[in-house]
């Protein structure tokens, strides 16, 4: 009997069913991984309201840029039958799709009753930021209503944080629906009811979220007006503080409060991130290179160079050589070729001032350079139409302080007066008071921001015991003195 020998044509390992088949089970156990982690937090969350200690919380919500990159169907429908019971998941269900690979969550028992109100908003909260990131604007924007309904039915104090948080999240929506005008109303409300429950992370939240609204209407005065009405809360946090500070520093700058404007904008850019929220900083460097320009200053070159910054600061570059060499033919272009984009960076409004200062410039530089010129030959290094204008732009100059000079209308000339020393003037002691008083604020902004551990003052008290045991101490001294001085007289 002859027995047939067949090969058996085995699987490459490399093959794309195998590869498939590990990239699926990899994909499993990082969604599980994920799952474990959003738990921990729930159980953080649950740990903070009992214990009444915000710190737990906090510490979830400074977590969760990471979680907002692990989050995904599969995860959040996992976390949905694990936390609500049977019949409170279909509200939350509805909100997220059917998911494409299942997670092993037989191991974990399901909730046998409702979470608490801070657990149930953290969870809503978790599903907004998802469908913001899936691009589903209306389904945001109806599930951040729905959020908005539970939190204005609670009054809990530990619930005041994680309401912060989605205040931010509702305004976003709103913003990115074209619906932002609509909840103005709403967020007044808010912030009234946060001011009588000392709801200082609310405060800080909500007040940034109005004065976004106000400035995306360009409704400055409205802006300005909140500003003068309403206190910012000394204990809200650094990221509140620097975008407080960077609308502020737009106010300023729109109603000409140019120095006041750039002090909050290096404010604001100090207390951003430095190793994150590169957009933050682009947006408020922008703004400040162009007040820099309107208060006569020239940007450092250290600034342009940056690594995070030379791409989107490149236009604002081209526009400060023109200031600095009092090109108007320069300005002019760099206008035409980036006005779109200085209009996106809402400076374009601003940069048509500098106009004025690109003018000073050359007419400072003209001085320098001739002793005595006709109008004429200003319009023309200018570029303006009739040497009329340009005898009426050096007048003002002369008037404003820009060039020493004197006017001969006679004669038809500018006579420039000889240069004197600048140390016999007042500008070397406004330069040094200007820096005493950056370095002063910089100091009292840093002594604010410090942190000190939760009750630590409570260590160096001393207890009842310890305070009654001292008291007997002194007694006693007190008076075996006494019968000293008893002692001592006959």
């Amino acid at each position: 009997m002859v027995v047939e020998s067949t090969d058996v044509e085995m699987k490459n390992a490399d093959s794309p069913a195998a590869a498939g088949a590990e990239t699926g089970d990899s994909k499993k156990d990082t969604d599980l991984q994920s799952l474990l982690e959003i738990r921990e937090h729930v159980r953080q969350i649950e740990k903070a309201v009992t214990s009444k200690e915000p710190r737990f919380i906090l510490r979830v919500l400074r977590s969760l840029p990471s979680t907002r990159r692990k989050l995904n169907p599969a995860v959040l429908r996992g976390l949905i039958n694990q936390i609500y019971p049977g019949g409170e998941r279909d509200g939350l269900l509805s909100f997220v799709e059917e998911p494409t690979t299942e997670i092993d969550t037989a191991r974990i028992r399901s909730a046998v009753k409702s979470p608490v109100a801070e657990v149930d908003v953290y969870m809503y909260l978790l599903i907004v930021v998802r469908l913001l990131d899936s691009g589903k604007l209306e389904e945001a924007s109806n599930c951040s209503q729905l959020l908005m309904n539970k939190i204005t039915s609670q009054n809990r104090r530990s619930l005041d944080l994680i309401a912060a948080k989605c205040y931010f999240y509702h305004s976003r929506c709103a913003e990115l629906t074209g619906k932002l005008d609509s909840i103005r109303g709403f967020l007044h409300a808010r912030l009234r009811t946060a001011t009588l429950r000392n709801d200082f992370e609310g405060q800080a939240v909500i007040i940034n979220c109005l004065l976004r609204n106000y400035l995306h209407y360009s409704l400055y005065d409205q802006s300005d007006k909140l500003v003068s009405k309403c206190v910012f809360p000394e204990t809200a946090s650094n990221n509140e503080w620097a975008r407080f500070l960077y609308y502020l520093g737009r106010i300023k700058a729109a109603r000409l409060e140019y120095s006041v404007a750039h002090k909050h904008l290096v404010q604001a850019m100090r207390k951003a991130p430095q190793n994150a929220a590169v957009g933050f900083r682009q947006t408020a460097q922008k703004l400040a290179v162009v007040v820099e320009l309107l208060l006569g200053d020239i940007p450092e070159r250290q600034i342009f160079r940056q690594a995070a910054l030379r791409h989107s600061l490149a236009p604002y570059f081209q526009l400060t050589q023109a200031v600095r060499m009092g090109n108007l033919q320069r300005f002019g272009e760099v206008l035409e070729n980036f006005g779109p984009q200085f209009r996106q960076d809402h400076t374009f409004t601003l940069i048509l001032r500098l106009r004025h200062n690109v003018i000073k410039t050359a007419i400072r530089s003209i001085g320098l350079s001739y002793s005595r010129i006709s109008p004429q030959d200003i319009a023309r290094k200018l570029g303006l139409d009739s040497a009329e204008d340009a005898e009426f732009i050096v007048a003002k100059a002369i008037r404003d302080g820009v060039i020493e000079a004197t006017l001969d209308p006679e004669r038809g000339y500018m006579r420039s007066k000889e240069s004197t020393d600048i140390y016999c003037t007042r500008e070397p002691q406004l330069a040094f008071h200007q820096r005493i008083s950056f370095c002063l604020d910089l100091h009292n902004q840093s002594v604010k921001a410090m942190r000190y551990p939760p009750k630590a003052y409570g260590k160096e008290l001393e207890s009842a015991e310890e305070r009654r045991e001292r008291e007997q101490q002194d007694l006693e001294l007190a008076k075996e003195m006494a019968e000293e001085d008893d002692d001592g007289f006959p």
